[in-house]
């Protein structure tokens, strides 16, 4: 669903065509040599999972200062203050000696802090005048996460270590480390276990930049949450691994294959012929495996996402059938190799659709388990498992609420989106699905845990731009088994828009809503629009709006025509939000008196004769019809006028244009038809709905335009001149 760069788009149905670091406090301590450690101290941090808040690069990560490696590896942060590096230690520990063994890029200040749980943080010791070298600190503490916190560097680099050695003891019990993950049973009655035990994946896909990881895994984790995926593993990687594991999270690793993300993806792979493409997918995809086999956090591997649906964008009849059947072959082959470098975890391939299923049955046995991304129709995968034959498990790697596709569209023609209380049922049933086809279906990875703030990330999102919605409850009650203490986002029921199909541009229109805050707090507002069907535009932009009491809200419309996408969001002030979306049909403000332009003979200098809805006339202008339009070629100057018939007073043009629109124009007027005078003219067109007051009588009438604001030509969906 979400995939590089991250998008919304259509698919069929399954079983047809589916688819900041705090203040740093200002005390210090003067830096002292410690005492050498005594017999029972223990070297805890060797080998545990690291992670830090930068690197300069993948030999540069954090688990390098953890190998054990003391003058070959080292980790470097991005040269900027401040700036940390932490490790795990599996358990709570007794914390008696820190020993920090720097590169020539050197702390000059900095902090030796502890945690239990990785977000909560307590000074163990304070340096005030480090000067490099090695720095063996004795400190007294307790906690599973050490941190190295750097807040001021004596000159232009950032830092650097060659290891970062944390000593102490524990109970004797050593720290939780991983082990073989398969797919043991047999038909019907199947299990995924990780180190001998069975494990369920109650997973989220990743939206996050890997930067951004230590941020989030730890909220990841209080959802009970064991799983995320993702669909790309390479370099950069490593820093997500190293974070989930020190959360005690493991991660289904991707590799992207062309033409991934189902219907309009980009690239065309030709797998029948193309041996350069798949040898270098393959040589790439080996190379990562082989670098992360042995990473506490690998679950398992992901060859592939949705490329059996998307190469129908490439390829038609028999030649797609052949694609379908090398790009599984050549999943099969990925997964041989993979087995031969790692045969400790399991090898999937995800598509949109059970219908892939039986191309992979066919052509690529070497693989562990099926996967497949659902959203609505998530409870039919079942039936069509049954039904198909198969004998080898699944999970589902994306599911939640029904998608733009799977939706009825509304009363302006676009898709319904979901309420959030539907959108919350979504992900309770899609996860009640999933476990209820028993010892088959291994578990999922519900989409999407992400943050970004538009149209698409309102739809799916559990935290778009940082808020958690009630889908967030809902898996999180899916995964614990309880939201009990929690405080629950505002509920918003019953939105309307009135008028729904007929707002005028620039105008008021009226938005209704109840809400209500289960945990009683207040609640504050903001109404946003979308463009992503007016004018492609995904992202959501505050509108201008008053309250009018009574959960009725007076919006002022955008300026450009079509259909646009209206949010009432509710915030309670706890990091929750309600959202609730409608459409609105943004249409041109009426104008009183007479179109004296309409169905008149009209001309221009050009139009396109085909191309997308063309022909497009230059009579389309002017035929009172708003969907229909005049387009001219794609160069400068052009022209379009309408006769009038004879002379006729003017007072007001109204110009509705489309996408392909002019930033500099003149309107002028002519009784002849020859000798034109200019009556206005602008070089800041913006595309939108332009209303022209003027006081002139003339028969004809021409727009000249001179500069446009795309590359493509002038458009006009009608030139309306009024008497």
């Amino acid at each position: 669903m979400f995939r590089p760069p991250s998008a919304v788009s259509g698919r069929p149905r399954a079983g047809t065509l589916l688819l900041t670091l705090g203040a740093v406090l200002a005390s210090t301590v003067t830096l002292a040599t410690a005492p050498s450690a005594e017999a029972a101290e223990t070297l805890l941090s060797q080998g545990r999972p690291a992670t830090a808040s930068s690197h300069e690069g993948e030999a540069y990560a954090a688990s390098a200062a953890v190998d054990g490696n003391l003058t070959g590896t080292r980790w470097a942060s991005s040269w900027s203050d401040p700036q940390w590096i932490q490790v795990d230690l599996g358990k709570s520990a007794d914390i008696s000696r820190v020993v920090l063994h720097w590169e020539a890029a050197y702390g000059k200040e900095y902090r030796i802090q502890a945690s239990d749980n990785g977000t909560d943080w307590t000074d163990l010791r304070t340096v005030a005048q480090g000067d490099g070298g090695t720095d063996d600190l004795a400190v007294s503490g307790k906690g599973r996460y050490v941190r190295m916190l750097g807040t001021a560097r004596p000159g232009g680099y950032g830092y650097s270590l060659w290891e970062f050695q944390v000593f102490g003891d524990t109970d004797g019990t050593p720290p939780a480390t991983g082990g073989a993950v398969k797919v043991t049973g047999s038909q019907g009655d199947w299990q995924l276990t990780v180190g001998g035990q069975p494990y369920t994946v109650k997973g989220l896909t990743w939206g996050p930049s890997v930067a951004d990881a230590p941020r989030y895994m730890p909220d990841v984790r209080s959802m009970g949450v064991n799983t995320v995926r993702t669909w790309g593993t390479d370099a950069t990687t490593r820093p997500l691994l190293d974070t989930a594991a020190a959360h005690g999270i493991r991660v289904v690793n991707g590799f992207w294959l062309q033409p991934g993300g189902g219907p309009g993806s980009g690239g065309c792979a030709d797998y029948v012929e193309d041996t350069t493409y798949k040898n270098t997918m393959l040589a790439e995809f080996t190379k990562w495996v082989d670098a992360y086999k042995s990473h506490p956090a690998t679950l398992m591997w992901n060859v592939g996402n949705e490329s059996v649906l998307g190469l129908q964008n490439c390829y038609s009849g028999t030649r797609l059938e052949a694609q379908r059947n090398a790009y599984t072959s050549f999943v099969n082959d990925v997964a041989k190799a993979i087995h031969t470098i790692d045969p400790d975890h399991p090898v999937t391939s995800t598509d949109a659709w059970t219908g892939a299923w039986p191309y992979y049955k066919r052509n690529a046995p070497d693989l562990d388990l099926y996967s497949m991304n659902a959203y609505g129709d998530i409870c039919g995968v079942q039936e069509d498992w049954e039904q198909g034959g198969y004998t080898k498990p699944y999970i589902i790697t994306e599911t939640g609420p029904a998608g733009e596709w799977e939706v009825p569209d509304d009363a302006n023609g676009v898709p319904d989106e979901p309420t959030d209380v539907q959108k919350a049922e979504g992900y309770t049933n899609a996860w009640n699905c999933t476990v209820g086809h028993r010892g088959v279906a291994l578990g999922a990875t519900l989409f999407h845990y992400g943050t970004e703030y538009d149209f698409g990330g309102v739809w799916f999102n559990l935290l778009p731009g940082g808020h958690k919605r009630l889908s967030y409850y809902a898996v999180k009650k899916a995964y614990t088994g309880s939201t009990a203490g929690d405080n629950t986002p505002p509920v918003i029921s019953d939105m309307s828009v009135s008028p729904a199909s007929s707002a005028p541009a620039g105008g008021e229109f009226t938005v209704r809503a109840d809400v209500r805050d289960p945990d009683g707090d207040p609640v504050t507002y903001k109404i946003l629009l979308s463009g992503n069907y007016a004018n492609g535009d995904k992202r959501l932009v505050e509108a201008r709006w008053r309250a009018t009491g009574n959960g009725t809200f007076a919006v002022t419309a955008p300026e450009k025509l079509g259909v646009w996408k209206v949010y009432v969001q509710a915030e309670d002030g706890r990091g929750n939000a309600g959202i609730e979306t409608r459409s609105v049909k943004v249409v041109a403000p009426p104008v009183s008196g007479t179109n004296v332009a309409l169905n008149k003979p009209t001309t221009a200098g050009s139009y396109q004769r085909e191309y997308g809805d063309c022909p497009c006339t230059p009579a389309k202008a002017t035929d009172g019809d708003a969907v229909s339009r005049w387009a001219s070629d794609w160069s400068d100057p052009q022209w379009i006028q309408v006769d009038l018939g004879a002379r006729t007073a003017i007072r007001k043009l109204q110009l509705h244009w489309d996408p392909a629109y002019a930033t500099s124009y003149e309107v002028q007027m002519s009784d002849n038809g020859t000798d034109w005078r200019t009556v206005h003219s602008t070089t800041t067109g913006n595309g939108d709905i332009d209303s022209i007051d003027v006081s002139e009588t003339a028969r004809h009438v021409r727009l000249h335009l001179t500069a446009r604001g795309t590359g493509w030509g002038y458009s006009l969906h009608e030139f309306g001149v009024y008497s």
